[in-house]
């Protein structure tokens, strides 16, 4: 296993091109992992809400809901 110190020096002999390229190839793999994510997490709702573990909720209440997340963010 790599670490992080090994890997910042490791990068930091690429040329900045290279750099970019890799800062561009990391941001698009943390994209995908981020969605693979999302998306999993959506299944799993789902069928949880098919086991009737999650019942239907009036829309205004989910948007309260979100508001008051992001506010605590």
């Amino acid at each position: 296993m790599v670490t992080l110190e090994e890997a910042i020096l490791t990068v930091n002999q690429l040329s900045i091109e290279q750099r970019e390229m890799l800062l561009e190839i990391v941001k698009n793999q943390m994209i995908e992992a981020r969605r693979e994510e999302i998306a999993q997490d959506a299944k799993e709702a789902i069928a949880a809400f098919h086991r009737g573990e999650l019942k239907p909720q009036p829309i205004e209440d989910i948007i309260s809901e979100l508001k008051a997340t992001l506010a605590e963010d």
